[in-house]
C-alpha cells in the first residue's frame, strides 16, 4: 500500500483541525463546510481508511515523532 508523506499528512491534519473549529461557529459558511468535507475525504484516501476519526488516528500514528535511543551514536560535523 502506498503511503502518504508525514508532510503532507501534517498539513492535512492541521487543515483539518482549523476547518473544523470554524465549522463550530453559529454561522458555518458553506465554502468551510466544503472545504472540512474534502479534507476530510483527503484524509481517508491518504490514510487508506473509510472514516474521519479512524483517518485522524492513522494519520497522528504516522505523523509521530520516531523516538532514538540515546544510545546511538550519531555523526558529529
Amino acid at each position: 500500500m502506498l503511503m502518504a508523506h508525514p508532510a503532507v499528512l501534517r498539513n492535512l491534519l492541521e487543515r483539518y483541525d482549523a476547518l473544523e473549529l470554524l465549522a463550530r461557529s453559529d454561522a458555518v459558511d458553506p465554502f468551510v463546510h466544503r472545504q472540512l468535507q474534502d479534507t476530510a475525504y483527503t484524509l481517508c484516501v491518504s490514510t487508506g481508511t473509510r472514516d474521519i476519526g479512524a483517518a485522524l488516528s492513522a494519520a497522528r500514528e504516522q505523523t509521530r515523532p520516531i523516538p532514538t535511543d540515546p544510545r546511538t551514536p550519531t555523526a558529529v560535523g
